[in-house]
């Protein structure tokens, strides 16, 4: 990607808490004294303080987070959009705030994307592809067809991570396609229209926060990261 071209950052949180087992929806739990979400803008900002944030939220939270911005003084600037019905909705509401550049979408419950992953990222150059993060598979693997199970080679497949990166106009007019339950994530939205997806390395650290158990152990990586400065 090129370096001169603005950044729009699109952190997409509209988890419910329900795999949490709590009230308060999961992107707003506190991690080390701050909500997730506010660790997740934070790394953004610090990668580069000239991107725009988009920030999209169910209507329904958005009053809450602003007493979490308020209560927390949290003072990195960035536009709230109305969240949709599914992620495909709320992205696609997003995109229609944005004029040119790039445009990285991210999970807003990933708080522990690594600056490597996003300088992995930044440095490919092929900008008629999307750009995704992916982790190797380290576990077996087993394929379930016609209630028979059968071992398939792990090394032709990855785990795959937010931020994804694209081109503006192009994710805009991927967007415009109709809504499918194939659409898991950026990149299926992007294939399906008829777009290219390029890998970099990403970061095992950079999970995706859905249980009490994955909370803790982002407590732990940060922990890590936090003396290693």
């Amino acid at each position: 990607m090129n370096k001169n071209v603005s950044r729009n950052i699109v952190i997409v949180a509209g988890g419910k808490g329900n795999r949490m087992g709590t009230e308060i929806p999961k992107q707003f739990l506190l991690l080390k004294g701050k909500a997730v979400l506010m660790h997740t803008m934070a790394l953004f900002h610090q990668f580069d303080k000239e991107a725009n944030i988009f920030l999209v939220l169910p209507e329904s939270q958005i009053d809450y987070w602003k007493n979490l911005v308020e209560k927390h003084q949290f003072t990195i600037q960035h536009q709230i959009v109305k969240g949709g019905k599914e992620r495909f909705f709320s992205v696609k509401n997003a995109l229609q705030n944005i004029t040119e550049g790039e445009v990285w979408i991210h999970d807003g419950v990933r708080p522990l994307v690594s600056v490597k992953t996003l300088q992995n990222l930044a440095e490919a150059t092929q900008t008629d592809k999307g750009i995704i993060p992916t982790l190797a598979v380290e576990e077996s693997l087993r394929k379930i067809e016609n209630d028979k199970s059968k071992i398939v080679n792990r090394a032709d497949y990855r785990l795959v991570q937010t931020p994804q990166v694209f081109n503006s106009a192009k994710i805009q007019k991927a967007y415009e396609q109709e809504y499918q339950k194939i659409f898991t994530d950026d990149a299926s939205v992007y294939e399906a229209f008829g777009g290219e997806i390029q890998t970099v390395e990403g970061n095992k650290e950079n999970i995706k926060i859905t249980t009490k158990e994955d909370l803790l152990l982002a407590e732990y990586y940060l922990n890590i990261i936090q003396n290693e400065k």
